[in-house]
């Protein structure tokens, strides 16, 4: 069942560590946003599959956006 992974700040994103078909475990990071010169990595709530990377190096997202999707 796919699972919504969700900024927790809002930010800047600074890296995007993983990309569709990675395979993650729970607490890997799959992207780190930036704020207020802090790195934050967004981390997979549970071990699975990355389905889809919905943000980009360099966008701003908001507390609660959707950045990536879990299979």
């Amino acid at each position: 069942m796919p699972e919504e992974i969700k900024a927790h700040i809002t930010g800047v994103v600074f890296q995007v560590t993983t990309k569709p078909g990675d395979t993650v475990q729970a607490g890997d990071p799959v992207i780190v946003l930036e704020s207020m010169k802090m790195e934050i990595p967004v981390e997979a709530p549970r071990a699975g599959t990355i389905a889809e990377i919905r943000v980009q190096e360099g966008q701003t997202v908001q507390e609660d956006e959707t950045v990536a999707v879990m299979a």
